[in-house]
């Protein structure tokens, strides 16, 4: 199996059809061994009966089916994990990615060596007030943040050595972070390519404004779990110790202060430096205790993508209400 083409989907039964044709028509064209993978993230319209057909006709189309929405994220940790490909190929269902890319990010995997190549729509065809420009702000910080010099962190037309999906665990909203992921976890030959834009022809987009603020949060998340994830004590337990050492020291001076110096002054009580100390103390305590409860998670955690599959097309058995 040379490509593995990963397409999440969400009430997209208008454009199916369409865009597996074009996807086999490019497939047939360079002679690829291939398989689709349709993960419909609980479609409530009638694309899961447009992925059975699809499979029914071409063998190389297999779905995948959630009970409910359960999110992009999830959608593609689901198809990273059943993909067989060399090269792992993900695009939108909605005919915005270009199928006739997927040769030149074929090969810029097996014959140019990288690992991840990100695609980059430099024109768009979307709002400019309430895409671009967000966009652009998202993207910048996203840039100053990972230390990648990618211009469109969340174009869904992205290409992957498949040892990085199998490696990569994509969770919560964090699809949009996956050349992030892909370097945190050791994989260094990222790059991107100008790839076609093209206007939404069916359907609205699944996404609102919402999402900017979510990507945002998602990107101050990953830049913590990046620094600190593995180990939490290095950032809590060090403010810890700093703000009880900061604490400790007004307490020592207050002290001495009463007991040789002023004996006869203000109350410990009534002196601001009183509650600085208190609260300082304090703060370095939880701030420590949260560090040591960190390394404890960090070293119990189990995966944290979670899914449950409805049902599945062309994988050979019965998988009703699997869970992931």
């Amino acid at each position: 199996m040379q490509i593995s083409i990963v397409i999440p989907l969400l009430n997209e039964q208008e454009s199916l059809k369409e865009l597996h044709d074009w996807i086999v028509n490019v497939m047939q064209s360079n002679h690829f061994l291939y398989e689709i993978l349709f993960i419909d993230d609980g479609s409530s319209d009638g694309s899961w009966d447009i992925v059975q057909e699809l499979s029914a006709s071409n063998k190389n189309v297999r779905g995948i089916r959630f009970l409910k929405n359960f999110g992009k994220s999830q959608a593609l940790h689901a198809g990273f994990k059943a993909a067989k490909g060399d090269v792992v190929i993900t695009m939108d269902a909605d005919l915005q990615d270009n199928p006739e890319e997927i040769p030149d990010l074929y090969r810029m995997i097996q014959e140019e060596g990288y690992q991840v190549v990100s695609g980059w729509k430099k024109k768009r065809y979307d709002s400019i007030i309430t895409k671009n420009i967000p966009s652009k702000l998202f993207n910048w910080a996203a840039r100053k943040t990972s230390g990648l010099k990618l211009h469109d962190f969340n174009c869904g037309l992205k290409a992957f050595d498949n040892d990085v999906v199998k490696t990569i665990e994509v969770h919560g909203e964090m699809h949009r972070y996956i050349p992030v992921l892909a370097k945190n976890a050791g994989f260094p030959k990222i790059t991107e390519k100008v790839v076609q834009h093209q206007a939404r022809k069916y359907g609205t987009t699944k996404f609102g404004a919402e999402r900017f603020i979510n990507g945002f949060l998602d990107l101050i998340t990953i830049w913590f779990v990046s620094k600190f994830g593995r180990q939490p004590m290095h950032l809590f337990g060090a403010l810890g110790v700093l703000m009880f050492i900061v604490g400790f020291g007004f307490s020592l001076y207050l002290g001495i202060d009463k007991l040789f110096l002023n004996p006869t002054g203000r109350l410990i009580t009534e002196r601001p430096q009183f509650y600085i100390a208190l609260v300082a103390m304090v703060i370095g305590t939880q701030m420590f205790l949260a560090g040591f409860l960190g390394e404890i998670m960090v070293r119990t955690r189990k995966s944290e993508t979670r899914y449950t599959i409805a049902d599945k097309i062309n994988f050979g058995e019965s998988s009703y209400a699997e869970t992931s």
